[in-house]
Order: structure tokens, then C-alpha cells, then sequence
């Protein structure tokens, strides 16, 4: 399979869609899930092109994994969360919907589930709060 320029993530790296950025490298980029499973569910995807974990470079893979787990310290302090749940998914057969590698960090509290992946979108107010709180986590850290 090839990667495809014009998936949703390829044109929130080029600057052609918005995104409510947590966190930025010069190799990986963070940004709250606008369909999330949980409060505070962030998107963490690396700059190079890449489908999956099958095709991405091993150095790249080792830095998206830094940033999953910078992230997801932030996101559990931002919300005092019990716990996380990181999520990623390979192929179609795996579940992967947009075919850019991308790990899912999402905050998770005791007794509440997640929600089911409807494609409801969350409303824009409630993405920046909660980008904002886990950017501030990320600050104090």
C-alpha cells in the first residue's frame, strides 16, 4: 500500500486544515482527536510520511513513542486521570481509519468507558480548553 498525500493528517501537517495543537517538534505533532473516545483525547502523529507502523522508519517510530509518552504524562495530569489507554492501529483490517501512523492517547478515569466512535464531533470551545490544560501540564513538567 501506498501513502496517500491527501489523507486528513497530510493536510493538518501541511497547514491546510486546523488542528488544537498540545504539542510540536521538529519530527512529531500533537493535537486533540475532534471526535474523541474520552476528555482529553490527543492525536499524536509524526511529520514524515508514513501509513503505519509496517512502513514507518525505526528512529522515527522511537521518536513518535517519546512524544506518546510526553503527552500522555501531560494529558494524565492535565485531567487527573487514573490512568491511559494508547491506541494504534494498522490497515483496515486493524481498525486504522486515516492512514497516516498515528498513536491515540486518551486519559482514562475509573468506571467511565469509552465513548463508541460514532463521528460525533466535539464542540471547538471544549478542544481548546482541554488543549489548553494539557499545554499547561506540558509547561510545568
Amino acid at each position: 500500500m501506498t501513502y496517500d498525500d491527501n489523507n486528513v493528517f497530510a493536510k493538518i501537517l501541511r497547514g491546510e486544515l486546523p488542528c488544537h495543537k498540545v504539542y510540536e517538534t521538529d519530527r512529531v505533532l500533537a493535537f486533540m482527536d475532534v471526535m474523541p473516545r474520552g476528555d482529553g483525547h490527543v492525536l499524536v502523529v509524526p511529520k514524515v510520511k508514513a501509513r503505519n507502523i509496517l512502513d514507518i522508519e525505526p528512529d522515527d517510530l522511537a521518536e513518535l513513542a517519546r512524544a506518546v509518552q510526553v503527552v500522555g504524562k501531560a494529558a494524565k495530569s492535565a485531567l487527573s486521570a487514573e490512568g491511559l489507554t494508547i491506541q494504534q492501529f494498522n490497515e483496515s483490517a486493524g481498525g486504522q481509519v486515516v492512514f497516516h501512523i498515528h498513536f491515540h492517547v486518551i486519559p482514562r478515569f475509573e468506571g467511565v468507558p469509552l465513548k463508541p466512535h460514532t463521528g460525533q464531533m466535539e464542540k471547538p470551545e471544549v478542544l481548546t480548553q482541554m488543549a489548553a490544560r494539557i499545554r499547561t501540564a506540558l509547561s510545568e513538567a
